[in-house]
């Protein structure tokens, strides 16, 4: 496949006339569409300020001095750039996928379409590909080349193999054999199987933590910017909230898009069926049936408090579902998101 399989027109111009623009103060080294804290030129007024020997003469209110005989400046709000960084998901659970596109592939078309949007209104993007091992960072740029480095970035780190759920998928149905062919496929199996109690008892020490790609993100954009994590989030949620709070405590605005698979949300399987993990060598059988819902009652429980979450930490959360069209899920998210700032929410 090439690496621009991310890159979808149609997506593209439903988004075209929404911007990007930033919840929080940022900083920019070009005149851009998001507010600085710094002070400059623009057509926004601020504040006055007491004039000072130095200051500009065509900066000093004159009406006020005529009204108080006294020199004041007058101070705008400077518009900049963002610098938005995107920091994708590669782990392997993003492989799986019981759509026309498995989650990693679903992320990746959100980010390129974002890249686009965040280029053409001239702030600088780049891109951090990350699991649990691993670190991919490319640096926040404004050109047009940076978009194809980020597509090209994610087409080398896309996890080895996609995952059909109908064929060999987290979740797969267990295929009627003879005595011989069963006991033969048991016998290979047996070393790879746990007990669903015995799985969940480990839980916590089988997801990987990405608290310290959170962490490197951080301190790779020195300056105030947009941070985009795009996941599936299933990883320890202690190490979730610990890096989110980093970033934010080196004054990024941060976006949390949660990907999750239609098969993930809705549980729709029936009939005996071996799950396999993507992250670890276990496999479990059970009758999912009997399992629905005591498991949607868990992920409702697990959503929540992965909103929650990221609204304490000020935080913007959105779930997106693998079955979703992306233009249509991508506009109404921004068209959200922009109403929200334009009431300074």
């Amino acid at each position: 496949m090439s690496d621009n399989q991310y890159f979808h027109p149609e997506t593209l111009k439903r988004i075209l006339r929404l911007d990007l623009r930033a919840k929080h103060v940022v900083e920019g080294f070009l005149s851009g569409a998001h507010k600085s804290r710094h002070f400059g030129n623009s057509v926004e007024f601020r504040q006055h300020r007491q004039y000072v020997p130095g200051d500009d003469p065509r900066s000093v209110d004159w009406k006020v001095w005529a009204k108080q005989d006294r020199l004041y400046v007058k101070q705008y709000e400077v518009d900049t750039n963002m610098r938005v960084t995107l920091l994708i998901d590669k782990s392997q659970s993003m492989r799986f996928g019981s759509q026309a596109m498995n989650k990693y592939d679903y992320a990746c078309t959100i980010a390129v379409s974002l890249a686009y949007l965040a280029i053409r209104q001239l702030d600088a993007v780049g891109c951090i590909m990350f699991d649990k091992d691993t670190q991919n960072v490319l640096p926040p740029k404004i050109k047009w080349s940076q978009l194809a480095a980020i597509t090209d970035r994610m087409f080398r780190s896309t996890p080895d193999t996609k995952i059909d759920v109908q064929k060999t998928g987290i979740w797969k149905n267990n295929v009627r054999k003879n005595n011989s062919q069963k006991n033969e496929t048991q016998k290979n199996e047996n070393s790879g199987l746990m007990e669903l109690s015995e799985l969940l008892n480990d839980i916590k020490g089988s997801q990987p933590d990405f608290q310290e790609a959170l962490r490197i993100a951080a301190e790779t954009v020195r300056a105030n910017g947009l941070i985009v994590l795009i996941s599936d989030l299933l990883i320890q949620r202690e190490g979730l909230f610990r890096g989110l709070r980093y970033l934010r405590s080196y004054g990024h605005d941060v976006l949390v898009l949660h990907i999750m698979d239609d098969m993930e949300l809705d549980f729709t399987l029936g009939g005996p069926t071996r799950f396999e993990g993507l992250e670890l060598p276990v496999q479990i059988r059970c009758d999912p049936r009997m399992l629905r819902q005591g498991y949607l009652d868990a992920l409702n429980i697990y959503l929540e408090e992965v909103k929650q979450g990221c609204t304490k930490l000020q935080c913007d959360y959105a779930l997106f579902r693998t079955g979703a069209p992306i233009d249509a899920a991508l506009s109404t998210y921004l068209s959200r998101r922009n109403t929200f700032v334009r009431n300074g929410k």
